[in-house]
């Protein structure tokens, strides 16, 4: 890790976009220790095991007929740096389409900044992600499925629980995602047309309040739906593992939470704990397959304000 090195790199930003990829690239991964990837024989084997056995189970405690992503990594941080600098630009080429600011070297370098003190941060904490690869070409594959191995090995290590044991809850949460994707085929491109209407209003200068909480409540349902199937495929297998990880996150010193808060990953808890809510009343009210019927078509996810009242959306599908 080389902190000048990272500096340099923001600073000597160029190019004609608003944002200079290459250096996002370089100076995270200048600002972040790799990590160890050289995997053993049972390590390896115990990735491959995991990933097939959470598809086998979600498979039968959700009737959904789904597969793994044929794209499944092991990865340290460099290597999720270099993936999702890639998924960041596709996702941000709306707004650098509208051209720079009166000062474009200025602005280019503040962007670039901002952009590699982002991924340097994810890259130390993401343990495990389910990639839609959404706005992806044509050429590009459908989805695909990262673990950061050394981020797990360090946060298991952290919570003083077994590592085989904390990588397989992972990998079964990670492809719970991929179960609902699965059983949606509409999702991706439905998240797809508000990520890009989100950024035509905000190229624009403005935000769009319905964009927003439609895009909020699918990601209220993906991640509520997620730990529905948990729940249900382990039972209280994994209860003390839920417990530590969420008084992890409750324990992080004030930087790591301000820095939480501006990536919106306090959002992101709110949707488990709001989506969680929702489906635990649906499903002791009428049943899993009923919890199920949200991936029958975009008109059946329950609106923002349906998420906090479940019996509304239960009336108005007749369930």
């Amino acid at each position: 890790m080389n902190l000048f090195r990272s500096v340099q790199a923001v600073a000597s930003a160029s190019g004609e976009g608003a944002i200079d990829w290459t250096a996002v690239a370089d100076a995270a991964k200048a600002a972040t220790d790799p990590g160890d990837v050289a995997l053993t024989d049972a390590q390896r084997t115990g990735y491959a095991t995991d990933v097939r056995d959470a598809r086998d189970r979600v498979r039968r405690v959700a009737s959904i007929d789904f597969d793994v992503p044929d794209t499944i990594e092991i990865q340290h941080r460099h290597h999720w740096v270099d993936a999702n600098v890639d998924t960041f630009r596709r996702v941000l080429a709306p707004l650098e389409a509208e051209g720079m600011s009166a000062f474009p070297g200025v602005a280019r370098t503040v962007n670039t900044g901002t952009m590699a003190v982002m991924l340097t941060f994810l890259a130390k904490n993401v343990l495990g992600q389910y990639d839609p690869l959404l706005l992806a070409g044509d050429d590009d594959p459908d989805h695909a499925l990262y673990f950061v191995h050394p981020n797990i090995e360090r946060v298991a290590d952290s919570l003083d629980v077994d590592a085989p044991r904390f990588r397989r809850w992972i990998a079964f949460h990670e492809v719970t995602h991929a179960a609902e994707f699965g059983a949606a085929p509409w999702l991706s491109g439905y998240l797809e047309d508000r990520v890009e209407s989100g950024l035509q209003d905000l190229s624009a200068g403005g935000i769009s309040s319905q964009e927003f909480q439609e895009m909020n409540a699918a990601m209220t349902v993906v991640e509520g739906y997620a730990e529905l199937l948990m729940d249900h495929a382990f039972d209280d297998e994994y209860a003390d593992l839920r417990r530590k990880v969420d008084e992890r996150r409750g324990g992080r010193g004030p930087l790591a939470q301000l820095a939480r808060r501006l990536l919106g990953l306090g959002l992101k808890r709110q949707q488990y704990e709001r989506g969680k809510a929702f489906f635990e009343h649906v499903t002791d009210a009428r049943g899993l397959d009923a919890a199920g019927r949200v991936w029958d078509g975009p008109e059946n996810l329950p609106t923002d304000e349906e998420i906090d009242d479940p019996d509304a959306w239960l009336s108005r599908l007749g369930l």
